[in-house]
């Protein structure tokens, strides 16, 4: 099996260092991630200038300015030969519970792999002090799941969502498969000022959870359980497709046509 692993924490994040020592013992590994944090990048790509690499001394590779959509973008198309089975995005040092999944660049990396055709993962710790639990299980939820691909059981357009409580492995309780559930709007931003007495603005910290019912990522990880959300890239709000196609047929003065 061969893994390309990225994460948005930077390549010297414990997360990934550990998760990749862990993967190794069962394949081959491949980092490609940001030089440094860059959580909340979601998506982005660069396009307005070129990217470096910086080959570590072990082999692992660190995208200089790049974003974790980036790394797996030259992973997958420059950097791997021959390429990977399997994406795997994490450890992330705190949860992408719900719609944190928007902003994430953890998610995002995964989201990258999928669109590339590949199954992929994205982990995240659901605080910063146990990723020997997380690595525990991002290494077994990954060889399970190339297992399953495999064997044609798991369709690979998904990302896996994978959210781990911050518990010593043995209080673990298992593993649900959950939707995602969803946070209060945040709105807090903090102001300061700098030695020049000039204000800078700082985004605040994501907001409680709003919906964390039974179902839901939010509610299996704060009962001990590891959360497995399945995620995919089409935005189609189905459900209005039938309301939106009534009121343009009740609508008038749209166009001249």
């Amino acid at each position: 099996m061969r893994i390309l692993l990225s994460n948005d924490d930077g390549i010297h994040a414990p997360g990934i260092q550990q998760l990749a020592e862990a993967l190794r013992t069962r394949a081959s590994v491949q980092i490609v991630a940001p030089v440094r944090d860059r959580s909340g990048a979601s998506n982005s790509l660069t396009l307005d200038a070129p990217l470096r690499t910086q080959t570590q001394p072990n082999g692992d590779i660190a995208i200089l300015s790049g974003t974790p959509t980036d790394c797996v973008y030259l992973g997958v198309n420059a950097l791997m030969r021959p390429g990977p089975d399997i994406m795997v995005s994490g450890i992330n040092a705190g949860p992408n519970l719900g719609d944190d999944g928007i902003y994430s660049g953890t998610v995002a990396a995964a989201m990258e792999k999928r669109h590339l055709g590949y199954p992929a993962l994205a982990v995240s710790l659901n605080g910063t002090h146990h990723f020997a639990t997380a690595t525990a299980t991002a290494t077994a939820t990954a060889t399970a799941t190339a297992t399953a691909v495999t064997c044609g059981l798991l369709r690979t357009g998904k990302i896996l969502n994978v959210n781990v409580p911050d518990l010593p492995l043995s209080p673990l309780k298992g593993y649900k498969v959950t939707r995602c559930g969803s946070r209060h709007p945040a709105s807090e931003v903090i102001r300061q000022t700098d030695p020049r007495g000039r204000e800078m603005l700082w985004i605040g910290p994501p907001a409680g959870s709003f919906d964390e019912g039974p179902d839901t990522d939010f509610d299996a990880v704060n009962r001990g359980y590891v959360s497995l959300t399945p995620l995919q890239v089409d935005l189609t709000a189905s459900a209005a497709l039938p309301v939106l196609s009534d009121w343009l047929g009740n609508t008038e003065g749209l166009g001249p046509w």
